[in-house]
């Protein structure tokens, strides 16, 4: 994938984050890899996954499988976009 499309899919993600959970500005560019995201988040409960998800999907055009959701995916905002850039890989 290009470096581009990597920044793209990073920058989404980061978009869907503070549009989906209402974070301020600041709180979301300091979003860095290792910032917890699941159960470190207040705003990211399993009531706001589905929803967080369904707008991946949309920004990016990719399909999301129930059976690709797990913890790990959405440990930490590094996983999160890793795991977009994999399907957007496909």
């Amino acid at each position: 994938m290009a470096g581009d499309d990597a920044e793209l899919i990073e920058r989404t993600v980061r978009a869907v984050l503070q549009d989906v959970l209402g974070l301020d500005d600041a709180r979301t560019r300091a979003l860095d890899a290792d910032s917890g995201l699941f159960g470190a988040m207040p705003e990211l409960d399993s009531m706001t996954v589905a929803g967080l998800l369904t707008e991946i999907e949309d920004r990016l055009g990719i399909i999301i499988d129930d059976d690709e959701v797990d913890g790990e995916m959405l440990e930490t905002f590094g996983s999160l976009v890793r795991f977009a850039r994999g399907k957007a890989e496909r």
